[in-house]
C-alpha cells in the first residue's frame, strides 16, 4: 500500500520524509564493503609484487649458476687442451699424462675418467683405469665416438650426447692431439651429470631451488634437490651450452615459508571488516525484526488463547504461595466462578467442598512442596450452586522463559460421568461373575447331586436302623448313642455341602479376609473332583509346606480355580485315559508373590487362539459365552495379580496365577 501523503504548513501534501536512518546504515555499509575490497587489493597487489622480486631473483640466481657452471666446464676444456698441446711435444708421455690427468681429475670430481686414445682410437693410457666406458665398446657407442673425434679433428674440444650408465647419465668431451699439425691421438673426458650438479651447486642454492638438467626431448637426465620441501610453479630454464645439444638448465623456486604475522594480521582485518558489516546489516533490520517479533508476539498469544478457550479441560495456575493466577474458560465453566471471583484468591478456594476441605487441603500442600502425583489425583471439588462433581488433577510445573519455577500449572478432568459409568460396569462385572457361578453350579449339578446322595442315604441306612431298634425292644443305650452320632455327622457333612454351595454361588461385596490358598484350592477340588472322576481325570496337588496367608477374596479365587479346571479337565476329553491327570500346583516366588499354576495334558493352545484367549465373547466352544476367562483375569487384576497361559512342554497348558503376598 502507498503511503499517503502528510498535509504541510501550507495546506499541501508533500510526500513522506526519507528514513535517514536506512540510508546512513546503507552508507557504512557500503563503505565497509569498499574497504574490505580496498584491503584485499592491496593484499593481492602486496603477493604479486612478493611474486614478482622472487621471480627476478630467481632468474639472477640461475643465470649465475649457468655462467659458473659454464666457466667451470671452460676451465676443464682447457686443462685437456693444454695437455694435448704438451702431449704432442713432450718426450715422456706417459709420465706427463698420469701427472697432468691426476690434477685434473683432483680438482674436478665430476670428471669420472680420463683416457688418451692414439690414432686408431685404441686406448693408450687412462686414470683411474686404462679400460674404455661400456658404451664405446658397443656397436652404436664406437660409431658416435668416430663422429665425435672427426670433428674433433677439426682443433676444438667436442661434446658428445648424454647417455645413461650404471652409475646414472654421463657425457664425453673429446680434445684432439696435434704434433707438428699431424693428427697423434685424442684426449677422452667422462662427465658424471649428476655428479656435475653435486660439485657445482652450492649448499645455499639447492636450499632455495631444486636444480635439474634436461636433453632437448624434455627427459630428466640429473636433478638436485630438497626431498622434503614442496616445489612451486615458479620456474626458469636457461640453455647450457656447453656442452650444447640441446641440454638445459631447468630451475624451481621453492615454497617459501608462510609469513605467519602477516597471514593473521590479513584474517584479523578481513574478520573484523566482514563483523562490521555483519553488525551493521543486523543494526538495519533490528527494528523490522522487533516489528515482526512484535506481531508474531499477537499472533501467537490469540492462537493460544482460542486454543485455551476451545480446552474441555480445565486449566488453573497457581504462583509459589498457592494464589490462583490464571483459569480458562473450560474451569470456568466447570466450577461456575467467574475469572474475577478467582484470580488471586488464596486457600481454601470457593470451590473446594466443605466435607473435603481438610483432605483437599493437605492435598493442596502436597502440591507446593512438589509432591503431587505424577499420575494425578482424584478429588471432589463444588460448583457456584453447591453441586459436587468428580475431578481429576494433573500438576506440573510452572517454568518461565528463564528455566525458573514461577507456579503450578494444574488441568482438570470433570470424570464425575466416567466415575458413574466404571460403577455401573463394576455391577455388570458382579453380576458376570455370578451368573458364572451359576453356570458352574448347573454344569456341576449331576456331582453335587451324588455328593448329597451319599450323605442322605447314609442318614436314612441310620435312621431305619434305629427305628428297628426300637421296634424290636432289644437295643442299648450305646448302640442307639453310636448310630445316632454317625447320622449327625452326616447331616453336618451334607449341610457343609450345601453350604458351600450357597456361599459359591450367593451374590455379596468381594470381601478380602486372611486365607490361606492350600484351603482355596482344597474347596475348588472337592467341587469338581466327581467330575473329573466321571471323566477319568486324576486331580493331583502340588503344594508347598509353609506358604504364607494372603488377603484375598476366597469365593472368587475359588470361581477362577474352578473355571480352569473345568476347562482343563474339558481340553483333556480326547486324551489317552493314561495321560489324563490336571495338576495344581502352589509356591512361593522370591519377588514376594504366591505362584499357582493348573497344568493340563491336552492338545494345547494354539498360537492364534493364544491371543484372543481373554477377550470378551471370545470362545473356543460352541456354547460357550467367551466370559470366563476374561472374568477370571478381571478377578486376579482385581487381587492386583496377573493371569496368563504358557505351553506345557509335555503337551497341553499351563494357567498362571500370581498374587501379591502383601497388597501394594
Amino acid at each position: 500500500m502507498k503511503n499517503a501523503p502528510i498535509p504541510g504548513h501550507n495546506g499541501h501534501r508533500r510526500p513522506p520524509s526519507l528514513n535517514w536512518s536506512q540510508w546512513y546504515l546503507s552508507v557504512l555499509k557500503v563503505a565497509v564493503g569498499l574497504l574490505l575490497i580496498l584491503l584485499i587489493t592491496l593484499l593481492w597487489l602486496l603477493r604479486q609484487n612478493e611474486i614478482d622480486e622472487q621471480r627476478s631473483t630467481l632468474i639472477a640466481d640461475v643465470l649465475w649458476l649457468e655462467q659458473s657452471v659454464r666457466f667451470h666446464l671452460e676451465g676443464n676444456s682447457e686443462q685437456l687442451r693444454q695437455l694435448a698441446i704438451d702431449l704432442g711435444r713432450a718426450i715422456d708421455r706417459p709420465a706427463l699424462f698420469a701427472l697432468r690427468t691426476r690434477y685434473i681429475l683432483a680438482n674436478s670430481p665430476e670428471l669420472q675418467q680420463i683416457l688418451w686414445l692414439d690414432e686408431s682410437h685404441a686406448a693408450v693410457h687412462g686414470m683411474p683405469t686404462r679400460s674404455l666406458p661400456q658404451h664405446l665398446l658397443d656397436a652404436s657407442g664406437e660409431k658416435s665416438v668416430r663422429r665425435s673425434i672427426e670433428m674433433a679433428r677439426l682443433g676444438k674440444a667436442v661434446y658428445s650426447d648424454a647417455y645413461p650408465t650404471a652409475e646414472g647419465m654421463q657425457l664425453d668431451i673429446y680434445v684432439p692431439i696435434f704434433d707438428d699439425g699431424h693428427y697423434r691421438g685424442t684426449l677422452l673426458g667422462v662427465y658424471s651429470i649428476d655428479g656435475l650438479l653435486k660439485n657445482q651447486v652450492p649448499w645455499w642454492f639447492a636450499e632455495k631451488y631444486q636444480v635439474q638438467i634436461a636433453d632437448s626431448s624434455g627427459a630428466l637426465l640429473a636433478r638436485k634437490s630438497k626431498i622434503d620441501a614442496a616445489a612451486t610453479a615458479l620456474s626458469y630454464p636457461v640453455i647450457l651450452d656447453p656442452p650444447g645439444y640441446g641440454m638445459v638448465l631447468q630451475v624451481t623456486a621453492y615454497r617459501a615459508a608462510d609469513n605467519l604475522a602477516q597471514t593473521l594480521i590479513t584474517a584479523l582485518i578481513i574478520v573484523l571488516a566482514a563483523a562490521v558489516f555483519w553488525s551493521l546489516w543486523a543494526v538495519r533490520g533490528l527494528i523490522q525484526r522487533r516489528l515482526d517479533a512484535e506481531q508474531a508476539l499477537r499472533s501467537e498469544y490469540a492462537f493460544r488463547k482460542a486454543m485455551e478457550d476451545s480446552l474441555m479441560v480445565g486449566m488453573r495456575a497457581r504462583d509459589l504461595d498457592g494464589r490462583v493466577s490464571y483459569v480458562n474458560p473450560a474451569f470456568l465453566q466447570m466450577v461456575g466462578f467467574s475469572a474475577e471471583e478467582l484470580i488471586g484468591r488464596e486457600p481454601p478456594m470457593p470451590y473446594w467442598a466443605p466435607e473435603e476441605m481438610e483432605r483437599t487441603l493437605q492435598l493442596h500442600d502436597d502440591v507446593l512442596e512438589g509432591k503431587a502425583p505424577q499420575e494425578g489425583f482424584e478429588i471432589r471439588l463444588m460448583r457456584k450452586d453447591g453441586s459436587r462433581f468428580d475431578a481429576l488433577v494433573y500438576e506440573a510445573p510452572l517454568i518461565d522463559a528463564d528455566g525458573r519455577q514461577t507456579g503450578w500449572m494444574a488441568s482438570i478432568i470433570d470424570v464425575t460421568a466416567r466415575k458413574h459409568a466404571e460403577e455401573l460396569a463394576q455391577q455388570q462385572q458382579e453380576k458376570l461373575q455370578v451368573t458364572a457361578r451359576l453356570v458352574t453350579m448347573g454344569e456341576m449339578a449331576s456331582t453335587l447331586a451324588h455328593e448329597l446322595n451319599q450323605p442322605l442315604a447314609a442318614i436314612t441306612s441310620y435312621n431305619t436302623g434305629c427305628l428297628n431298634k426300637l421296634e424290636s425292644g432289644n437295643f442299648s443305650t450305646e448302640q442307639l448313642k453310636d448310630a445316632l452320632g454317625k447320622l449327625a455327622i452326616q447331616a453336618q457333612r451334607a449341610g457343609h455341602i450345601i453350604r458351600r454351595v450357597h456361599d459359591f454361588v450367593r451374590k455379596s461385596e468381594p470381601k478380602r479376609v486372611s486365607c490361606d490358598l492350600a484351603e482355596v484350592i482344597d474347596d475348588s477340588v472337592g467341587f469338581i473332583e466327581g467330575a473329573a472322576k466321571a471323566r477319568g481325570v486324576r486331580i493331583v496337588r502340588e503344594i508347598q509346606g509353609m506358604r504364607p496367608e494372603l488377603l484375598a477374596d476366597p469365593v472368587m479365587l475359588e470361581q477362577v480355580l474352578l473355571n480352569l479346571m473345568r476347562n482343563g479337565i474339558e481340553a483333556m476329553r480326547h486324551t489317552p485315559s493314561e495321560y489324563r491327570r490336571l495338576t495344581i500346583k502352589l509356591s512361593q516366588l522370591d519377588n514376594n508373590q504366591m505362584e499357582i499354576r493348573v497344568i493340563d495334558r491336552g492338545p494345547g493352545i494354539p498360537p492364534e487362539v493364544e491371543e484372543k484367549l481373554f477377550t470378551p465373547l471370545f470362545s473356543t466352544k460352541a456354547e460357550g459365552m467367551g466370559m470366563g476367562l476374561n472374568i477370571c483375569r478381571s478377578i486376579i487384576e482385581f487381587h492386583h495379580g496377573r493371569l496368563w497361559v504358557e505351553a506345557n512342554p509335555q503337551g497341553g497348558s499351563v494357567f498362571i496365577i500370581t498374587l501379591p503376598i502383601a497388597l501394594p
